[in-house]
């Protein structure tokens, strides 16, 4: 099996447990047919999604990216001021903490739906992105494994 995905797709989604074995069945994908990128909240924070995207472009032939959220999310009910208390209990310095933004940093997001809406228009405007590369956003239900599409970019 090559290390290129077969369908050069990339997918930016969420490391939520609970899309494990039902997101890619939803997709009609099997194993080697995209390559998936997880983190808390599907957010852009920082520069490994637009970079992991842009590598997943150049050397790796994906020619269209998914945003794919999902209904539920625990990042959207993250309360900062209590992941910084938790954070300090556990040994976290809070000059450390005091250098980032707590919320960003995490990956809190204010909704599902807008951040997916958000995530979209942050790979789409990046200078390491071409503009003939559809991305496309779209939202899970958790529950029923139905996909809404949200942004189709064709």
């Amino acid at each position: 099996m090559s290390h290129m995905p077969q369908k050069k797709l990339s997918i930016v989604t969420c490391m939520d447990t609970r899309l494990t074995g039902f997101l890619e069945p939803a997709l009609g994908i099997e194993r080697g047919d995209a390559k998936i990128i997880k983190n808390a909240g599907n957010t852009v924070a920082g520069r490994d999604v637009i970079r992991s995207v842009a590598a997943s472009i150049f050397a790796l032939g994906v020619e269209e990216v998914m945003v794919i959220g999902h209904t539920n999310c625990g990042m959207a009910n993250v309360d900062p001021e209590k992941l910084k208390s938790t954070m300090e209990e556990r040994g976290i310095d809070p000059e450390e903490i005091a250098k980032v933004d707590i919320k960003e940093w995490i990956g809190a997001i204010d909704g599902e739906e807008s951040n997916v809406i958000q995530v979209v228009e942050e790979i789409k405007s990046s200078p390491f992105i071409p503009d003939d590369v559809p991305i496309h956003g779209l939202i899970m239900d958790i529950e029923s494994g139905e996909l809404k599409v949200l942004l189709d970019d064709r």
